[in-house]
């Protein structure tokens, strides 16, 4: 028997290789599906299913590519209502993979068809559950995302239906049960999720804050409050993950067209094309291609390419590290963002070596900053982190604006002056001024380091701390 969990650091999401006899299913599987192919053809085995806990939202799910490659079937649970071929499957019923038994437990609350898997060994003993985004480590799934689709749902009824599915089919099960989630800490589909990825059953109902002994209203209550607004492609990805989507190969082939620096001028001309630097932040700083704006590959790319490009349709074009172009192809894909048209061959260098324009970001150390505030204490300093990090503790002259609503925000920034920005370690902050330099906002200048970088240094006025998950 294998059970192995596949983690995504950068969309903080577990998917599901199980296996024995012969057979695997796989939960939750990403877009780019080979890797499950590979996995299952070096033990011998096929994929009889891939199971899908629910239509997610966060990621475009490889469901499809992976039952087209292997002819495994798509198992969905009661609810779903899927515009391809799919086994949606009834509460309670058990599907067969070698010698272990998976029996579909229905638990509506997340989404109406949120499904959790419980797997048993050949002895019928239950020994692990694949509960999607029902249960987290530390968390409970959030409830409002279903009636962005459904206009008769609210927030509020799902955590009732949530309640319900916890209390009369989870709860119930054995304590040794390892409970293997979604998702982990850093993913928008919940609120206080753990950094672990799976935990036993019966630890989560001594430390888990919404499996504790309460009444359905206080739980709808603790659920709803302080979530923040989801990023604006979930609703785009839970409709790609219902009707259907291209190929990872179509993208990838389409996404990884290599262009010479009068190519991709040309391109970005004819076009319109968003022009995505996903270089280090201080690389980017130094000299890039002029309205380009920076989401570095090393870091939270996808889930901030959701957040901050509005158009999930919109043409991109790529300035990525020499060898790291399919990557960034891939990790746009993983989100939905299909329409990749081809990127910079030979990166960077090729541009400055073809003699074309560029442009640069001011970015100051933190004793620069220091010096300045204390020249002049009306500086401005711009904090770009989530409010919940600002509020926990700040330099006490700052703002802030998140950069999670900078496209919402940003005319509250005065363009004639100039703003120091931080967040806090530097990834944030240059894609904050890249898309403000992008728009005509050219006196921003990146700090260097972020917050991490200003506390250690000693030199500034500090609120007090306050834990931040005081603040939910």
């Amino acid at each position: 028997m294998i059970v192995e969990q596949i983690y995504t650091g950068c969309l903080a999401q577990g998917a599901y290789y199980i296996e024995s006899n012969g057979e695997a299913a796989v939960i939750d599987p990403l877009r780019e599906v080979q890797p499950y192919i590979d996995k299952a053809e070096k033990n011998n085995a096929k994929i009889k299913y891939v199971l899908e806990t629910h239509f997610h939202a966060d990621f475009v799910s490889g469901h499809l590519d992976l039952a087209k490659k292997t002819g495994a079937k798509i198992v969905f649970g009661p609810n779903a209502k899927p515009d391809f071929d799919a086994h949606l499957a009834k509460d309670n019923e058990q599907l067969k993979v070698g010698n272990l038994t998976i029996t579909v437990i229905h638990t509506p609350g997340h989404t109406m068809e949120s499904t959790c898997y419980l797997l048993s060994d050949e002895n019928g003993k239950n020994i692990g559950i694949f509960t999607g985004d029902t249960l987290f480590i530390g968390d409970v799934g959030r409830p409002d995302l279903a009636q962005k689709i459904a206009t008769d749902l609210t927030q509020e009824k799902l955590a009732g239906y949530l309640y319900d599915s916890l209390h009369n089919k989870i709860l119930p099960l054995e304590d040794d049960i390892i409970v293997y989630p979604a998702h982990g800490a850093g993913s928008a589909c919940g609120k206080n999720m753990s950094k672990e990825t799976t935990d036993t059953l019966g630890n989560q109902k001594k430390t888990n804050y919404a499996l504790q002994d309460i009444s359905k209203e206080e739980f709808v209550k603790q659920v709803t409050d302080g979530l923040a607004p989801p990023p604006s492609y979930f609703p785009e990805n839970v409709m790609m993950n219902i009707k259907g989507y291209e190929s990872i190969d179509n993208v990838l082939n389409q996404g990884l067209q290599a262009l010479s620096p009068a190519g991709f001028e040309a391109a970005a001309n004819e076009t319109n094309a968003l022009i995505l630097d996903t270089r280090a932040p201080q690389t980017f700083a130094k000299e890039f291609i002029p309205n380009a704006i920076n989401i570095g590959i090393d870091g939270g790319f996808a889930p901030w390419v959701g957040t901050l490009i509005l158009d999930i349709k919109q043409p991109i074009l790529i300035v990525a590290d020499s060898g790291r172009e399919e990557e960034v192809v891939t990790r746009l894909a993983r989100v939905g963002y299909d329409n990749s048209i081809g990127y910079l061959k030979g990166g960077f260098d090729a541009w400055k070596a073809d003699n074309r324009e560029t442009d640069s970001i001011t970015s100051v150390t933190v004793d620069e900053v220091a010096a300045k505030l204390e020249n002049n204490p009306d500086t401005l300093i711009l904090d770009v982190r989530r409010n919940s990090e600002y509020l926990s503790e700040r330099i006490k002259v700052a703002e802030n604006l998140p950069l999670d609503f900078i496209n919402e925000n940003f005319t509250a920034i005065d363009k004639n002056k100039t703003y120091y920005v931080h967040c806090a370690g530097g990834y944030r902050s240059m894609i904050f001024t890249s898309i403000l330099k992008a728009r005509g906002y050219d006196n921003l200048i990146d700090v260097q380091g972020g917050f991490k970088a200003i506390k250690e240094s000693g030199k500034f006025d500090l609120t007090d701390y306050v834990c931040p998950t005081t603040l939910l």
